[in-house]
């Protein structure tokens, strides 16, 4: 039985300690930074086929899966973001504010 707990209305910063008490609690500790960045682009694939699958671009696969479910993989995706993040000790939160007043002083073109 697992012991992880998350708030009501979790903040980034406590998504991020859930996945540190998740990964202690599970025994991935010992991951390395390629086995992370693998497994998320591994979850990548599954979330760019998910999404394949429900807007019908067209593909030779014909096989079945049961990992159809686009809000799972995006869940899978950033599991695995927050696991990097934690590696190499960034929070997130302050990462993603930082760049985006990069980003609002960019020109975009459309």
């Amino acid at each position: 039985m697992s012991n992880l707990h998350l708030p009501q209305d979790p903040t980034l910063p406590d998504y991020q300690q859930y996945i540190r008490e998740m990964i202690l609690e599970r025994g991935f500790k010992d991951q390395s930074i390629s086995e992370l960045l693998m497994l998320l682009m591994e979850e990548c694939g599954e979330l760019a086929r998910a999404c394949r699958k429900h807007t019908a671009v067209q593909s030779d696969i014909t096989r079945e899966t049961h990992k159809d479910s686009i809000d799972h993989e995006l869940a899978d995706c950033l599991m695995y973001i927050l696991a990097i993040s934690n590696h190499f000790d960034i929070d997130l939160e302050r990462a993603f504010r930082e760049k985006e007043e990069i980003n609002k002083k960019r020109i975009w073109s459309k």
